[in-house]
């Protein structure tokens, strides 16, 4: 069992291994959207418009009956499902997957004291918007979990249907003196996805973020 989970989320790993220079480029960019993505209030939204978590009963129900799991290195934990299995922790990574590779994926990049939060969280609205405008993604929002402010996206079914899909979110939050961008991803292959699209909201919005 163990030789299946590790061959999938190497297989996942494989369309996620460009997470970090992604992370890296579009946090670069920030700055150089910031003029753009003003620019873009028409199909931007106000902080008026930060929505929080609400759970359907399905969900409150799995909430409910999940076991919290701490990250220790960083202070944040999720409820996960039973059957939820570590598969690798690191001060900055975190990696969690089901009995069906279903997987919880959060990558933590520390930023400079002066990195500019506000403009960087827009860009990432907006391109996500555009991903949306696109059919790439099937919803776009400004969410708030646990007093931080992020986007949350959900993807389309990928055209090859075996392909990842996931259920995604990032903010930044300041932690221990540092500001830290979040990138929390629930995913699985195209056509698992349905059986755990209560899960995946379950699982994200009942993370718990220390702050200051």
């Amino acid at each position: 069992m163990k030789a299946i989970l590790s061959l999938g989320l190497i297989g996942l790993a494989l369309s996620f291994c460009n997470i970090s220079e992604r992370l890296k480029g579009l946090s670069g960019s920030a700055e150089s959207n910031t003029s753009s993505a003003s620019n873009s209030s028409k199909a931007s939204k106000t902080e008026t418009d930060v929505e929080k978590p609400r759970l359907t009963s399905e969900q409150q129900s799995i909430a409910d009956a999940a076991a919290e799991t701490k990250w220790d290195e960083q202070g944040i934990s999720w409820k996960l499902p039973a059957g939820w299995k570590k598969m690798d922790v690191k001060k900055e990574t975190f990696n969690y997957s089901s009995p069906d590779l279903a997987f919880l994926l959060v990558n933590i990049s520390p930023m400079s004291p002066d990195f500019p939060v506000d403009s960087s969280t827009q860009a990432y609205y907006d391109q996500a918007l555009q991903q949306l405008k696109n059919g790439k993604y099937e919803n776009v929002r400004y969410l708030e979990i646990d007093g931080v402010k992020g986007v949350e996206w959900t993807e389309a079914m990928p055209e090859e249907k075996d392909g990842a899909r996931r259920h995604q979110w990032m903010g930044y939050r300041n932690y221990l003196g540092q500001t830290q961008l979040l990138n929390v991803m629930l995913s699985t292959k195209g056509t698992n996805f349905e059986k755990h699209r209560d899960d995946f909201p379950a699982i994200m919005y009942s993370m718990k973020i220390p702050k200051g």
